[in-house]
């Protein structure tokens, strides 16, 4: 169903959120007559951060625009009239406010897109099984709206009260005057003579005295006043720090959680629109309650009565200047995190953010940005600038109300790397890139210095250093804790914390549903603690730590549990991530479960496992019964494929070659399962191909022997080969042993057989083929 159709069933705050999207800058109108048009064009293709797609834009805002003139033209009749000016009218007003900015309009509908998308997504969850999850989150929302309309109403109230207070204090002074002018006029009288002094003096004294006794009233009746407006104020600010307490907390840090982990792989962290609507309410409101109080406190300047007023006013005045300054400082963020393995001589991108910059009025006088990166230590202290390109200006985008600034070509052209402890690699060690910036508010009235720190970045020269660098980064975004000293991780985990943390990596990787099942995870246990348990509670309160994952080699191997595993997902997701998606690959199966699986089924019958001996190697085991003087059943386990393997032949292509592999475990065709992934044969005539330039092109074809080559030589090494299959048939001379001293097929010594061929068919067909015969 079309979102807009969805949208238009919206209720409530929902449908309330939905309608505030539109105004001048982009009409409600023309996402109703263009819905179908909108939703289908490819707004997400085109990148905001880069001007060269500004040609993009502009093509999509003319095709807008004829798509409203023409939805125009096709208006008849009364109705259809007012509706054609109407929709002419929005046509020029689209072209006059977006053609020298077309990006700025694809940056608006895209806002608008992804709000709507996310407001159905949440009224349609509401109703979901996880409905529970939704309507507890709709109840906060609610909860924090509640408190932001009572913070409105308290605000008024005060707002109220101080015009009312302004006004008994302007009453005041003019009576105060008059008793001013009444002590002159008394003063006057002494010049009088005697008997004109006594006939007017007593109606002044006693004017005189009603005066005092009302200003002696109204003073104690303005410093309650005072009092009151300071008690109201402070019930505000505690509101407010509440309240502020909730969003920066509580909403911003699991937001900033949320980033954190989809740095693993986690869902997105989703979009900061509620944040920053929230965070610019609670700057509104501070705003307001600061001004009042400043105003406040004039008014005390205007007309001083003793009493405790004047302490009460620098405390709110103090009081609110924290609360406001807190909201500034935590409210500039990184909205886009800089690559968290970032490589010298590389170019990288980042964008920060202003929560509250457009309600502040920051963009009137658009403030710069600079980033330098830093180590774990100077990040508590001083600072490293050894990054190119590392000054940006905030820009306010009109239509969305963010101030951001942009950093798209950052590049590290040096690092500085501190003395190493113990063990430590350089993989190990953890910079991040600070943000700094400096602007003022409500006329210089305040001035903020803010800075941020990135999520924490390893810094490489190499790319054979990524993958334990990635393993830092995966431990530190998984068990990071929530205020901590910059970048203090615990050293050990438990197993089942870990196995959240890969499984939801792997997923990302592979870009699959399919995570790690417990049995998967199992496995995964059985070689990260040496241990021959199949039972998942006994790994349950086990720890592992950091040594174990990406320090200490497995035994008896040269590498990690880490960069095996990281082999694994690679592997998978270059080469094999739709056979896994498929449930074809059934991958953490050691050795000696893969032939117990497969002694009792039939001959043929072959499964897909990860090696256990080689980083990103996957093999293929497999029953067979030959018939050897013993009659024995046997499971063979091929050499590992890796990525070198696949790049010159596909995973499926290569069991369609091997005629011996019949059923996936357990019972399933081959060609069920692989099928729709071989590779269509180039020519299907038993005939070579007319030669190009006297070149004829190979085709590889991967054979196993028969099996009489497997008893004809016992004793003897046993063989497997790639041979080189071309459409006029060549003989072949060369016999060399293929199996390794465990019995495995060596797939590098057959690939040599290919290769030798190949270049063998490379030659000209007549000096390399004359004579023979087919």
């Amino acid at each position: 169903m079309a979102v807009w159709i969805q949208a238009q069933q919206l209720q409530g705050d929902a449908l309330h959120q939905m309608q505030s999207l539109y105004g001048q800058h982009f009409p409600i109108e023309v996402r109703h007559y263009l819905s179908q048009w909108i939703e289908g064009q490819l707004w997400d293709a085109i990148d905001l951060e880069n001007p060269q797609e500004e040609f993009k834009a502009k093509r999509l805002l003319d095709s807008l625009i004829q798509e409203l003139q023409n939805k125009a033209e096709h208006q008849v009749g009364e109705d259809g009239f007012l509706l054609k000016i109407k929709l002419g009218h929005y046509a020029s007003q689209l072209k006059s406010t977006y053609d020298r900015c077309p990006l700025e309009l694809v940056r608006c509908i895209k806002h608008i897109l992804y709000t709507e998308q996310r407001l159905v997504r949440e009224a349609t969850n509401s109703s979901s099984p996880v409905g529970g999850m939704m309507d507890s989150m709709s109840q906060k929302y609610q909860q924090i709206n509640q408190a932001f309309e009572e913070l409105r109403l308290l605000t008024q109230d005060t707002e109220n009260d101080l015009r009312k207070l302004q006004q008994n204090q302007e009453y005041f002074i003019i009576q105060y005057q008059e008793s001013l002018r009444i002590q002159a006029q008394l003063t006057s009288l002494a010049t009088l003579p005697p008997a004109d002094r006594q006939l007017r003096e007593p109606a002044l004294l006693s004017k005189r005295a009603t005066v005092e006794a009302w200003l002696t009233r109204e003073a104690n009746t303005l410093q309650k006043y005072r009092l009151d407006l300071a008690e109201k104020h402070q019930k505000t600010l505690q509101l407010l720090r509440k309240q502020q307490t909730i969003i920066l907390d509580d909403e911003l840090i699991q937001w900033k959680r949320r980033q954190q982990l989809a740095g693993n792989g986690g869902p997105p962290e989703g979009g900061l629109d509620i944040l920053q609507s929230w965070c610019e309410k609670l700057a509104e409101t501070i705003w307001q309650n600061r001004q009042q109080i400043r105003r406040a406190e004039h008014l005390r300047q205007q007309l001083p009565i003793p009493g405790p007023i004047e302490e009460l006013l620098n405390e709110l005045n103090s009081t609110i200047t924290d609360i406001i300054s807190a909201l500034v400082t935590s409210t500039f963020i990184i909205e886009k995190q800089p690559p968290q393995v970032l490589k010298t001589q590389t170019k990288f991108a980042a964008t920060v953010r202003l929560l509250v910059g457009g309600k502040l009025n920051v963009h009137m006088n658009p403030p710069q940005v600079k980033a330098t990166i830093i180590s774990e230590q100077q990040a508590k202290c001083s600072v490293d600038d050894g990054i190119l390109n590392n000054n940006c200006v905030m820009e306010y985008h009109q239509t969305t109300g963010t101030l951001s600034a942009h950093f798209r070509n950052m590049s590290l052209k040096r690092i500085k790397r501190s003395d190493r402890r113990g063990a430590e690699s350089v993989t190990e060690e953890k910079f991040t890139i600070l943000f700094e910036s400096q602007f003022s508010v409500g006329g210089n009235e305040l001035v903020f210095q803010v800075k941020t720190l990135s999520l924490p970045v390893v810094v490489i020269v190499h790319g054979s250093q990524d993958n334990n660098a990635t393993a830092t980064v995966l431990w530190d975004n998984a068990f990071a804790e929530p205020g901590r000293v910059p970048f203090l991780v615990p050293d050990k985990v438990l197993w089942p914390q870990l196995c959240d943390a890969i499984n939801m990596k792997y997923k990302a990787e592979v870009q699959s549903n399919r995570g790690l099942s417990e049995e998967n995870l199992v496995f995964l246990a059985q070689k990260a603690f040496s241990s021959s348990s199949n039972n998942p509670d006994d790994y349950r309160s086990m720890t592992m730590t950091w040594s174990q994952f990406n320090r200490e080699s497995l035994p008896g191997r040269n590498f990690t549990f880490w960069q095996w595993f990281d082999g694994v997902m690679e592997l998978t997701k270059k080469h094999l991530k739709p056979h896994w998606n498929d449930g074809a690959i059934l991958g953490f199966v050691n050795k000696q479960q893969a032939q117990d699986m497969l002694m009792s089924k039939p001959n043929g019958t072959f499964l897909l496992r990860f090696s256990d001996s080689e980083i990103g190697g996957i093999t293929i085991a497999w029953r067979q019964h030959y018939d050897s003087p013993t009659g024995e059943r046997m499971v063979w386990n091929l050499m590992p494929y890796t990525t070198k393997d696949f790049t010159i032949r596909s995973l499926a292509d290569r069991i369609s070659d091997l005629n011996h592999l019949l059923f996936l475990y357990p019972d399933r065709p081959k060609d069920e399962v692989f099928s729709k992934y071989y590779t269509p044969p180039l020519c299907k005539q038993p005939c070579v191909s007319k030669a190009v330039d006297g070149y004829v092109k190979p085709q590889i074809k991967q054979v196993v022997p028969e099996e009489s080559c497997f008893f004809c030589c016992i004793g003897d090494v046993l063989s497997a080969c790639l041979s080189t299959v071309w459409l006029h048939s060549v003989s072949r001379d060369r016999s060399d042993s293929m199996l390794d001293a465990d019995g495995d097929f060596d797939l590098d010594d057959t690939m040599d057989v290919a290769r030798h061929v190949e270049e063998l068919l490379r030659r000209p067909v007549e000096s390399q083929w004359g004579g023979q015969q087919s």
